[in-house]
């Protein structure tokens, strides 16, 4: 099967939430998109006997676990390290052998490409990737989490281009030097996390809808994770700018805006799997 080939198309009908993709897996049999994802991630159609979709929850009830194939410690690194993006797991009968498949949704379109990956508080962050406390110190400046006028003796810095966070390239260069470095050398892991997830409920798709309501169109593409976060992991690690960091094609950000303006976000455009040679 050529995964090339058969990983975007547009169909007719507009589909993009994880509810219209849901109902498109449930009726498989029918459903000539759901009959091709099934193909792209590698099944003979004629040798299904069932297949489910569901949508997962941002929360979970710990009673609710099982419906979800997960197990008990699966469910607890679900609760520690849950993402926020949207995610069905897809159940796959094959004779008496039982297969799940996570996927994570994106929606995005021409005009507002940007979309959130991951977004957690420094202190979450710390102690997923174990960065040590200086770094930690340096990064809630960035957010906001630790207003920078407070610590101005402190970091030596009087003049602000925003008085409630520091970006990036206005710290000292041998503080913008260190976040690269850690970045650079925990790349993997990072993108491992910000992108798949862990647990039971860990990505092992990405489908990308771009819903045109005028042609009543959705264009899709399918890719397995390990191409998406090779896809977007790939380039150097450098300060933007505007003082963000950049992992490859990933923004790192203070997210801004309500409820929670100083959490640490990355974001990626997803149509930019659509042109993958740009």
């Amino acid at each position: 099967m050529n995964k090339t080939e058969l990983g975007s198309k547009t169909a007719k009908g507009g589909f993009a939430n994880e509810k219209d993709i849901c109902i498109k897996f449930n009726d498989w049999k029918k459903d000539g998109e759901a009959k091709e994802w099934l193909e792209i991630m590698g099944y003979d159609i004629s040798k299904l006997n069932s297949v489910k979709a569901i949508q997962i929850p941002t929360r979970i009830k710990k009673i609710d676990f099982n419906k979800f194939g997960v197990n008990e410690e699966e469910y607890e690194q679900f609760i520690r390290f849950k993402k926020a993006d949207a995610q069905i797991s897809i159940i796959i009968k094959i004779g008496n052998i039982l297969k799940i498949e996570n996927l994570s949704l994106k929606k995005a379109n021409k005009n507002a490409d940007y979309n959130q990956i991951d977004k957690r508080s420094i202190s979450n962050y710390q102690e997923m990737w174990n960065f040590d406390d200086d770094i930690a110190f340096w990064l809630k400046l960035f957010t906001g989490e630790s207003n920078p006028q407070k610590y101005s003796k402190k970091t030596g810095i009087e003049i602000f281009r925003d008085n409630r966070r520091l970006f990036l390239n206005e710290m000292p260069e041998t503080v913008q030097n260190k976040i690269i470095n850690f970045f650079e050398k925990n790349k993997i892991v990072i993108l491992n996390d910000i992108i798949r997830g862990r647990g039971g409920l860990s990505a092992d798709w990405m489908l990308v809808t771009r819903l045109d309501k005028v042609n009543e169109t959705t264009t899709w593409i399918l890719n397995d994770i390990n191409t998406v976060m090779n896809f977007f992991g790939k380039g150097e690690v450098c300060i933007s700018p505007r003082g963000s960091l950049r992992i490859g094609k990933i923004t790192m950000q203070r997210k801004g805006g309500t409820p929670d303006p100083t959490k640490l976000q990355f974001k990626i455009k997803p149509c930019q799997l659509f042109n993958p040679e740009k």
